[in-house]
């Protein structure tokens, strides 16, 4: 499913990206780890939908942070 983080060690894996996206019909920003976003893509694409559609899903069912949701989502995902 994900694709392991890259080899190369001058890679920061923990820097912050801030993308635009479409949540439930509204734009939003949401502000992941590089190595989180990329985890994100492979999820929504084995699942055959879009990241805007994924993250609608988590969104419907977080109680706090969208952020924190989405990664605490992609960590349970890798271990299932």
């Amino acid at each position: 499913m994900a694709k392991p983080p890259s080899s190369d060690p001058r890679r920061d894996l923990t820097r912050l990206a801030k993308r635009s996206i479409l949540v439930a019909g509204h734009h939003t920003s949401l502000t992941l780890e590089d190595v989180f976003w990329e985890a994100l893509k492979d999820i929504a694409a084995a699942r055959e939908v879009s990241v805007n559609a994924l993250v609608t899903e988590i969104d419907a069912g977080r109680t706090g942070n969208l952020s924190s949701a989405v990664r605490v989502f992609v960590l349970q995902t890798l271990r299932n």
